[in-house]
């Protein structure tokens, strides 16, 4: 469903001010001898992409930037490299350095960015690829030393890669805008989380903002329309053994796919439309209130078509009920009756052994763990059953079990798609509910949860 005139996603369709250049657009590449001085811009030799002088719209400030070339009407910036020290006026220039660096300088020859490798010697080249992607390559033998996507703003596109390590942390992030204009790093990052199963996260000044849901083999199970959108659908996951993990999309890059992470939080996904001559906006994170991570705390459920959006799942009351009357729900909920390994290990009477809660269609828990050995839903259960850690766990069919102990947090009901979470449950709590019944202590009336 397109977005239309969506405010945030517009805001980022800037005006580049890059007037024609007097000195015409100087080939695909940078060198000691072949410096680009403001308004020149050199063009990849597809002329798929240009890189340039531009000023964002309501600024005279000047930035390098790369965007798509042979466009008619507003394009999006796609990579800035002076973002945090803007040009004051039209006499920059980027160029090599005597080190073999690329470096963008003002008219006194002071410097505003650099590629901040180490060459040793100036005998580098610069050149932008017909995937949008600038490179520098040094010595004899031309050794990529720097690559733009390594070092992206805040748009993805075809051909870049995400990559996350879980033993080092290191991981490439999108940084949003600070304003439309302004493209400075803003309080929005976004990337792999590569702890567990892996998910895409948004994150606000390094807090989890929005998350996709744990990749299940083919897609982010967190976003119903990725198993069917033809460009979401597009994208791959891989494991390279080590703790590394790279996300990539498989897309002709003639489709001019982006995805820019704004400067208020969102992820919009928008592409240009050859036939109207126009860029379309066909999906963007968030789009409920629901989708703000831990939105109801931990053992809470979000569902965006409920009112109260939030419930505690069943055999949980809100933590601090004050604050759940008043639409505070970020402290969640608590258990209200002991399972069975903790009344073993308090020395209370055992009872019948726990059971599941089965939900449907749900966006399931952050930090999931994969279990590799259960190769059946049967398995998946029976080896979360006698986990005394195990507090839930789901099977999804192709990828197979996953499991969480601690606090289940960030859980949303969907109208579509999803999975089954089951949610383990002293036998006293269970019921015989195929769709269970909760309280709920908000507006004392009975309200369906799943």
């Amino acid at each position: 469903m397109a977005l239309g005139n969506c405010e945030v996603a517009v805001a980022l369709l800037l005006f580049l001010s890059c007037s024609s250049s007097v000195y015409g657009d100087a080939g695909d590449t940078i060198t000691t001898s072949q410096p680009i001085k403001d308004p020149e811009a050199i063009v990849s030799a597809g002329n798929q992409f240009k890189l340039g002088f531009f000023s964002p719209v309501n600024s005279t400030y000047r930035y390098v930037g790369i965007w798509y070339s042979n466009i008619s009407v507003a394009t999006p910036v796609l990579w800035v490299a002076n973002r945090n020290n803007p040009i004051n006026d039209s006499s920059g220039m980027m160029t090599i350095s005597e080190d073999g660096n690329l470096v963008v300088l003002n008219g006194q020859g002071e410097v505003r960015w650099s590629s901040n490798v180490s060459i040793g010697f100036n005998q580098s080249t610069a050149q932008l690829t017909d995937d949008g992607n600038l490179v520098l390559k040094a010595g004899q033998n031309g050794n990529l030393v720097w690559q733009s996507f390594q070092q992206p703003t805040d748009t993805y596109f075809s051909k870049m890669r995400f990559i996350a390590n879980a033993r080092t942390g290191n991981k490439t992030l999108l940084t949003s805008w600070r304003s439309s204009s302004d493209p400075s790093v803003g309080n929005f990052s976004a990337g792999i989380n590569p702890l567990g199963i892996p998910e895409f996260f948004i994150w606000y000044n390094g807090l989890p903002f929005w998350r996709s849901g744990p990749w299940g083999g083919q897609h982010f199970i967190g976003i119903p329309r990725m198993s069917t959108s033809v460009y979401l659908r597009g994208f791959t996951l891989q494991d390279q053994g080590d703790g590394t993990f790279i996300l990539s999309l498989v897309l002709d890059p003639a489709y001019r796919l982006t995805y820019v992470l704004t400067s208020r939080g969102k992820l919009t996904e928008q592409y240009w439309d050859y036939g109207k001559q126009g860029w379309e906006y066909t999906w963007e994170a968030q789009s409920t209130e629901c989708d703000i991570y831990g939105k109801c705390g931990p053992f809470g459920s979000c569902d965006a078509q409920n009112s109260p959006i939030c419930t505690c799942l069943k055999g949980f009351v809100p933590k601090n009920q004050d604050e759940w009357n008043k639409g505070i729900w970020t402290s969640g909920c608590v258990r209200m009756t002991s399972l069975q390994c903790d009344r073993i290990q308090k020395g209370s009477e055992v009872g019948k052994e726990d059971g599941f809660m089965k939900l449907e269609m749900m966006k399931v828990p952050t930090f999931a763990e994969y279990w590799s050995n259960p190769s059946s839903e049967q398995e998946c259960k029976d080896e979360c059953l006698k986990n005394c850690s195990c507090v839930a766990y789901s099977y999804y069919n192709g990828f197979g079990c996953m499991a969480w102990t601690g606090n289940l947090i960030d859980i949303q009901k969907f109208s579509e798609a999803g999975t089954d979470l089951n949610i383990r449950l002293a036998y006293t709590e269970l019921g015989n509910y195929s769709n269970f019944i909760q309280f709920s202590f908000t507006n004392f009336s009975f309200v369906r949860c799943a």
